[in-house]
């Protein structure tokens, strides 16, 4: 009994120490409109109908780090420093999917839409801008400024 007791304050003590993330942060490349509504779905995004992988390729779980900018337009812009699987996923699918777009949700919200032009190996994506302030203050909760 005190072994079960053990085991249960100790899992408690795990799940209560977990992280909480304020933001989130999705990365879906652009799909085959015949690859089906099982892996593609279609959204009305930036004035057209887009068809996108449900599965996104680059979510919050990819990031490390995070540098944040005013924008000329009064928004923000960010570059978002990845782990080793982001890095990974971004360069690969810089690779197989030159020609491409790829579709930046920041808190559910479609933010931009990136042309796939060269291969990207950095580890780096770069938002030019459409964040508010309120992106901003989330993602620096999950993400805060690194002291230099």
């Amino acid at each position: 009994m005190k072994a079960a007791l053990a085991v249960l304050v100790a899992l408690v003590a795990t799940v209560s120490a977990q992280a909480k993330q304020y933001s989130t942060f999705r990365a879906h490349t652009e799909a085959n409109a015949s690859n089906g509504p099982v892996f593609s779905t279609q959204l009305p995004l930036f004035g057209r109908t887009v068809t996108i992988e449900k599965v996104p390729t680059l979510s919050e779980n990819d990031i490390t780090g995070l540098e944040t900018y005013r924008a000329a337009d009064g928004t923000y812009g960010a570059l978002f420093l990845l782990n080793e699987h982001g890095r990974l996923a971004l360069d690969t699918l810089s690779v197989d999917r030159r020609g491409g777009r790829l579709y930046v949700f920041v808190n559910n919200r479609p933010i931009t839409e990136l042309q796939i032009d060269r291969r990207v190996s950095d580890g780096k994506i770069y938002i030019p801008a459409g964040l508010t302030p309120a992106d901003i203050q989330l993602l620096r909760k999950d993400w805060p400024k690194r002291r230099k």
